[in-house]
């Protein structure tokens, strides 16, 4: 059951698309997997985070050629091993494979439990069906009433100024380079206190707002953000409306960083820039009530959550204000 918390500083988010049903089973080869999961408690707190907030790895042995690993929870990215050249299909759409074999997949915030990845050998008139059980998280709801109606619902004169920011940010996620620095390790992009965790949501006057995709680190403008994982930036914007200072990282085959309400943007569209390196500063620009850096992950259309690819050093580290720097 949804707690009612603060959870962050994000305004104005509108209501979330409709999730796309999953794949039906195919009567074809089905590989039966068993799978061991060390499932921790997910309970989140705007102020501390320990060790048992973590959810647990998974690898899934399909085959002699073929793996998965990752995690298997609603937000949780899976990356893949394959024969090269084989065909790899997933929500009822070709994956992306790399020269040798790599892939990678991703599950929504309410991703349906049941999934399926469909493999085929480029030497086989066989698919495999690799059976996906998925597990449900629960999320952190926030109720807010007596907001004035602009705070809810943006003026007609911004509509077309957030629909053009949306075809923006939609064009660079829809890139899809040959790197593979989605392979990780991820390091946290600023130090700072944990205030606003993945999938919360906002109940603004009594209006279910979209839910909150980022993982929110509060600190003093100008505190440095650095690159969680190398890459190529696909999009530099210095004033979106609601995400302000906004840059976008691809690191590769589709999984992208965004890093939302900067107060300077350091990097620009095309440059390639490695793990750590320093791409921003955190700011208080867009729809915000407080500085902040809100940083979100997609695997495709997929919203994944960023702080499952973290390290349970890094996600401590978020639990204390730091010196400023």
């Amino acid at each position: 059951m949804a707690v009612i918390r603060r959870i962050g500083y994000c305004m104005g988010l509108t209501n979330q698309a409709p999730i796309l049903a999953m794949n039906p089973p195919y009567p074809t080869l089905l590989i039966k997997l068993s799978v061991v999961l060390c499932l921790y408690c997910c309970t989140a707190s705007a102020q501390t985070v320990d060790s048992d907030t973590l959810l647990s790895p998974s690898r899934i042995v399909i085959d002699s050629d073929s793996t998965l690993s990752g995690h298997l929870y609603q937000g949780g990215m899976l990356i893949g091993q394959t024969r090269p050249g084989a065909m790899v299909e997933f929500q009822q759409q070709p994956v992306m494979l790399s020269a040798t074999g790599r892939f990678v997949i991703g599950f929504g915030r309410d991703a349906d439990l049941e999934q399926q990845v469909h493999i085929r050998y480029s030497n086989s008139s066989s698919r495999i069906d690799v059976p996906l059980s998925i597990k449900a998280r629960d999320y952190d709801i926030q109720r807010i009433d007596g907001l004035p109606p602009a705070q809810v619902t943006p003026p007609e004169e911004v509509l077309l100024r957030i629909r053009e920011d949306n075809r923006r940010v939609a064009a660079a996620r829809q890139k899809r380079l040959q790197r593979q620095d989605f392979s990780g390790p991820f390091i946290r992009p600023a130090d700072g206190r944990l205030s606003g965790v993945y999938g919360s949501q906002r109940v603004l006057n009594g209006e279910p707002r979209r839910p909150h995709f980022g993982l929110d680190i509060a600190n003093t403008t100008g505190t440095a953000v650095r690159a969680p994982a190398g890459g190529q930036v696909t999009l530099a914007d210095p004033d979106q409306y609601y995400s302000g200072g906004l840059l976008i990282i691809d690191h590769g085959h589709g999984v992208n960083s965004s890093f939302l309400h900067l107060s300077e943007l350091l990097v620009e569209v095309g440059e390639r820039v490695e793990q750590g390196q320093l791409i921003g500063r955190i700011g208080a620009t867009g729809r915000v009530t407080g500085p902040h850096l809100d940083w979100r992950m997609n695997v495709g259309k997929s919203r994944i959550d960023p702080g499952l690819l973290l390290s349970e050093e890094d996600m401590n580290a978020l639990t204390s204000i730091p010196a400023k720097d």
